[in-house]
């Protein structure tokens, strides 16, 4: 399994913009499927967007569609989360997933990291 650290959380006011990224051990990055999900206080997990291995095709939330984009560099092992136009409904912890399904269930997800936490003000 591939391990997974985030980072790039943080306060901000509605609005304003954050970039999360997610740093990936191993060699093998590239031939993972890579997600983001994020739980808000008292709610259930949910799909942000997921990103395939080589070919960059993507799959976004509606609620995030022209505000956040994922995207990954290979030769970084690292895949990124870009927010912008943040809403006080974004705040939540952010969590990056990689699995070997095109999916954007999270069961389908073996690896995961610890989460970061994105809070957004009013």
């Amino acid at each position: 399994q591939v391990q997974l650290v985030e980072s790039g959380g943080g306060l901000v006011q509605a609005g304003g913009s954050l970039r999360l990224s997610c740093a990936a051990s191993g060699r093998t990055f590239s031939t993972y499927v890579m997600g983001w999900f994020r739980q808000a206080p008292g709610k259930e997990r949910e799909f942000v967007a997921v990103i395939s291995g080589r070919s960059g095709g993507t799959i976004y939330r509606d609620f995030v569609k022209g505000r956040f984009t994922i995207s990954r560099d290979n030769g970084k092992n690292t895949l990124y989360l870009q927010m912008n136009m943040l809403k006080p409904e974004d705040t939540g912890v952010y969590y990056c997933a990689a699995g070997r399904l095109w999916s954007s269930q999270a069961s389908n997800f073996g690896s995961w990291g610890q989460g970061t936490q994105v809070t957004v003000s009013s």
